[in-house]
């Protein structure tokens, strides 16, 4: 019996350990993904001021 409840112990430390480094590598996916939409954010705000002739976040210049 002893055995067997160390198989079932391994096994259930093997799946944790496989989420958490699946946890890891999607928060690192959606950090990057983030980066990614800023600069793309902030490339069209400045292409909408310039065009607009406004400023429109808010940060006291156009463009």
């Amino acid at each position: 019996m002893g055995l067997f409840w160390d198989l079932i112990q391994q096994s259930q430390i093997e799946e944790q350990n496989t989420k958490a480094a699946s946890i890891e590598q999607r928060v690192v996916f959606l950090e990057e993904e983030l980066k990614k939409t800023r600069e793309l954010l902030q490339k069209t705000l400045t292409i909408l001021e310039a065009q607009v002739g406004k400023d429109i976040d808010g940060d006291g210049r156009i463009g």
